[in-house]
């Protein structure tokens, strides 16, 4: 006898469910098109979505715990991020290729000559006119040569003098013409620095600065001689320092792979008429002469040997000696050696690769430098020997993430 009561309402409210029904529906619908982001255009419009096929972001990267040593005694421990630098390259079209390249490892100051900041090494496009010939524009590296100069960053536990202390990043143009399959010829015109001639130098008694300060630089890469066995990245390179004053650096990069085993030798040689390295004018003390000296020379040899002993596991050794010369005998009536420095440097590295195809590696290495003053600029400037060391463990990778 109650069961009609409580139907009647069920009822109501059942019919008044189906009229609002269609209008609550209708509500759903716009709410779901208000918040659904296909009807909205995407941040990478979809005609050129294709293009991200072509392209490629690298998180080139090498992180350490360091160990470090002066003159056999340890100075202390610390974690460090020794290298990050984002990578962003591809193709934007069939014959235009850009790359970009930006160290989060430097100050980001912007520089005056080429207005941008210190920390990008690679800021440029490069157009196929051909097959075989290209020109580049904008911030490149400089194609000094030498193998060393060519290695990633990331896989350079320590540079030799000559490549620690250059500009190796440059702002200007290049051409290159691939002859065949085994050689490649590369010219390029550049900006001689980033900074300003007073930046770098500071006021310089004897010279003037250039009003075309730029760099010539003339590359030759062979590839595959003797069987594939033996490789070459040859250079020389002409600076423009200030008005009638020179800077001239030939590289010489050899490459000889046997089987397992890999020899590379690199000679370096720098003849600076103004001392654009530095190294022989910080040891000349003011009192003696307070602006960047003329006419030094800077000498390297750089060996690496390599041996990789299964996929996983790759034993090197590099051995470098640097030598520093003077050779104005004008400036100083007590002079009587060219010999500055001589710098020495041996680094022992054992890598163990984890992954097949992961391009990531595990390293465990000695980086020891010792600096050796001639008799010389002892007697004469006060230099004192000294060495340092590093024992390293840490990982590198070039990291793709897309």
């Amino acid at each position: 006898m109650h069961r009609p009561k409580m139907v009647f309402p069920l009822l109501i409210v059942f019919i008044i469910a189906l009229i609002l029904l269609p209008f609550s529906a209708m509500a759903q619908v716009k709410e779901r098109q208000a918040g659904d982001t296909t009807y909205y255009k995407t941040l990478i419009p979809e005609e050129k979505q294709g293009l991200l096929k072509n392209m490629s972001m690298i998180a080139n990267m090498r992180f350490a715990l360091r160990n470090e040593f002066t003159d056999g005694k340890y100075t202390g421990t610390r974690f460090a991020n020794e290298q990050f630098r984002l990578e962003i390259k591809g193709k934007v079209h069939d014959k235009v290729y850009f790359r970009f390249r930006d160290r989060y490892t430097r100050a980001q100051t912007s520089e005056s000559v080429d207005n941008l900041s210190h920390s990008v090494d690679l800021a440029f496009i490069r157009v196929d006119v051909t097959k075989k010939f290209s020109i580049s524009a904008g911030k490149m590296c400089a194609d000094w040569g030498a193998i060393e100069f060519d290695m990633n960053p990331i896989d350079v536990y320590e540079y030799s003098d000559i490549i620690e202390y250059a500009d190796n990043f440059l702002t200007g143009v290049g051409f290159s013409y691939v002859v065949n399959p085994k050689n490649q010829f590369t010219v390029q015109v550049l900006d001689s620095r980033t900074k300003t001639f007073n930046e770098l130098y500071g006021p310089q008694p004897n010279h003037i600065e250039s009003k075309v300060p730029l760099a010539f630089v003339a590359n030759w890469r062979g590839t595959g001689y003797f069987g594939g066995r033996f490789n070459t990245i040859w250079s020389y390179a002409m600076h423009t320092e200030a008005q009638n004053t020179a800077m001239h650096y030939i590289a010489l990069g050899n490459q000889l792979k046997l089987g397992k085993f890999t020899v590379e030798y690199d000679f370096k040689w720098s003849e600076e008429e103004l001392d654009r390295t530095g190294i022989v004018s910080e040891t000349v003390p003011d009192n003696l002469y307070a602006y960047a000296l003329e006419n030094t020379q800077y000498i390297g040899h750089w060996l690496h040997l390599y041996y990789r002993l299964n996929p996983k596991i790759n034993l090197a050794l590099i051995g470098m000696m640097d030598i520093a010369k003077w050779k104005n005998d004008k400036l100083d009536p007590q002079k009587t050696s060219n010999d500055i420095r001589t710098a020495w440097g041996f680094i022992p590295t054992v890598e163990y690769y984890p992954f097949k195809n992961l391009n990531l590696r595990f390293y465990a290495n000695y980086v020891g430098r010792s600096y050796v003053y001639s008799d010389y600029a002892k007697s004469r400037f006060g230099a004192v020997d000294y060495n340092t060391g590093r024992f390293s463990i840490g990982f590198v990778t070039p990291l793709g993430i897309f």
